[in-house]
């Protein structure tokens, strides 16, 4: 994959990102990033899901499909809660997929053997969590006022128990059997300092896709947010390769 340049990614067509965005999946913390996007030559459409209705990653699948672009080339981007979501569709590409790219998520629960308290979870306070420990796991060192008010505005945005129910789909996924399946070029993105992924499910993912491209950035869970013009440089350089050889 070639490396990406400061400035405007040269093309002659335009180049399309569809985001799926983390477990709020308002993309309301996107702003930053899609403004680096838009500097080097590609615009991104965030693909938002019902902040008060629960769907579980089929019923998501479903509406995804329905929305995504029908009039030209783009490349899918899943970030975190979204990454199962965006390699099952990309396991049985739409017409006009052209890439994939797979940032600070996963293919199987780095959870699993937490499956038997999904039940808990019906019960859990989810919004209890201190902005503190919340900012500690998700921003680290990144962390600023604006950012940390950003997640806590994104997250107030959703019903509890939508998120709820997001993280019950999260702790028993499992997708990593459909990336045999998965042709389209796909990047998977890792943070070096995520601190809500163990390093061996992101290891994981990448060897689902041993042909693919893996690369890791000095950052966060919350890559996206708290470092947007590295991970845009990254995915602008991947999406305009991708796109170039279909």
């Amino acid at each position: 994959m070639p490396h990406a340049e400061a400035g405007v990614v040269a093309t002659t067509r335009p180049l399309r990102l569809v985001l799926l965005p983390g477990l709020d999946a308002t993309g309301s913390q996107h702003a930053a990033f899609r403004a680096a996007m838009r500097r080097l030559g590609v615009e991104v459409t965030v693909i938002a899901y019902p902040v008060d209705r629960t769907l579980d990653y089929a019923a998501l699948a479903h509406l995804v499909r329905q929305a995504l672009p029908t009039d030209g080339d783009y490349v899918l981007l899943g970030e975190s809660f979204s990454g199962p979501l965006a390699l099952t569709i990309a396991a049985a590409p739409p017409p006009g997929l052209r890439g994939l790219i797979l940032s600070t998520t996963f293919a199987r629960s780095p959870w699993l053997a937490w499956r038997r308290l999904q039940s808990l979870l019906y019960w859990a306070p989810v919004r209890a969590l201190p902005m503190p420990a919340l900012s500690w796991m998700l921003l680290g060192r990144w962390s600023t006022p604006a950012l940390r008010d950003a997640l806590r505005a994104a997250l107030a945005s959703v019903a509890a128990d939508v998120l709820r129910g997001r993280a019950m789909a999260a702790l028993g996924v499992d997708v990593a059997a459909r990336a045999a399946a998965v042709t389209v070029p796909t990047l998977c993105l890792h943070a070096v300092q995520d601190r809500l992924l163990p390093t061996r499910c992101q290891r994981h993912l990448s060897a689902l896709l041993p042909a693919q491209a893996s690369q890791w950035l000095d950052g966060p869970h919350l890559l996206l947010q708290a470092r947007p013009g590295p991970a845009a440089a990254v995915m602008a350089a991947f999406a305009q390769d991708a796109c170039q050889r279909a």
